[in-house]
């Protein structure tokens, strides 16, 4: 059973901020990258893994491989990083389940979610949207929460499953609110909005990038942001935070390396990676997905996962929500 690692984490990641030994020279590979994605070709991180790929490539005058490593909950990918030699050579694309949420919802990972990695830097952040039909006498977060209020139970929500961003999006949202809805689990995001759009649903919590479409065509009606701060997806809406003072979610990607990679290595990966998520072309390219670039240092890619964890540590266990 792995997960009381999460426990040590803390101690394990400020590994991180050992120095480079005086006047040694930098690191740069001497052969092709891997980056391994845990999930199947064509999606959001698939695609962004690919964006990064190639200004990494040409910055290292070597090729970088995308390999699609899907299955197990994620666990598959990082399986395959977590035995690669840690030279620098193989980087795991992280989605929240790697580190954060699998060791959370299942009984037992496959891996060590922190001594098998090393953080090198944050890739992106998703807001989501808080949306209703666009029908709706709902106008506003505040609105929405009073009707759940008044009907305890009857709201309903819909999500790409259970575990899955949206479905533990709204759950904190629920909890924070003090209300309690429906969750409608569905087989993926597309299905669930195509309820929603029939008047079958009435709301969900999910990406900016699967929802803005529809909100721009007046089908939805977008009511707020799940960041803290206003999102670059859609300036004019408010955060959920300004009616729940503390709320914040999106959906945070990152890079790691194996285990015990040394300081050297990911001190050049971040360096580099930090360069080309800087580049505007690479932010707006981003962008066009629903995703906002990050970037910065391995430091505050360790503060933000364990950011994470105490943020969806208490929901998870309120909700009893596991994935097996």
């Amino acid at each position: 059973m792995r997960r009381r690692h999460l426990l040590a984490a803390p101690l394990l990641l400020p590994a991180v901020a050992r120095a480079q030994a005086p006047g040694a020279p930098p690191w740069a590979p001497n052969r092709s990258l891997r980056i391994i994605v845990p999930q199947a070709p064509g999606g959001t991180a698939d695609t962004l893994a690919r964006l990064v790929a190639v200004p990494l490539g040409t910055a290292y005058g070597q090729a970088v491989v995308v390999e699609n490593r899907p299955g197990g909950n994620q666990s598959v990918g990082a399986i395959a990083v977590a035995q690669s030699p840690p030279d620098g050579h193989t980087m795991l694309y992280a989605p929240p389940g790697v580190q954060i949420l699998n060791p959370l919802m299942m009984r037992s990972v496959p891996y060590d979610a922190f001594n098998d990695f090393t953080p090198i830097i944050a890739l992106m952040r998703a807001p989501k949207l808080l949306v209703v039909r666009a029908d709706s006498p709902v106008r506003s977060t505040a609105e929405l929460i009073a009707l759940a209020k008044a009907r305890p139970g009857q709201l309903t929500y819909c999500s790409a499953g259970i575990g899955s961003a949206g479905h533990l999006a709204a759950a904190l949202f629920s909890q924070m609110a003090g209300i309690e809805m429906l969750h409608v689990p569905y087989r993926g995001t597309a299905p669930g909005v195509q309820d929603l759009l029939a008047g079958r649903i009435d709301l969900t919590l999910d990406t900016a990038a699967a929802l803005l479409p529809l909100v721009r065509e007046g089908r939805l009606r977008a009511l707020a942001v799940s960041t803290r701060d206003r999102a670059e997806a859609a300036p004019d809406l408010p955060p959920i935070a300004e009616t729940l003072p503390g709320f914040h979610d999106a959906s945070f990607n990152y890079l790691l390396a194996p285990g015990r990679t040394p300081p050297e290595i990911t001190a050049s990966l971040n360096t580099t990676l930090d360069r080309v998520l800087k580049d505007p072309a690479i932010r707006a390219r981003f962008a066009t997905l629903g995703a906002e670039a990050l970037g910065g240092t391995r430091e505050e890619l360790a503060a933000m996962v364990q950011e994470e964890i105490a943020r969806w540590r208490g929901v998870i266990t309120a909700q009893g929500i596991t994935l097996e």
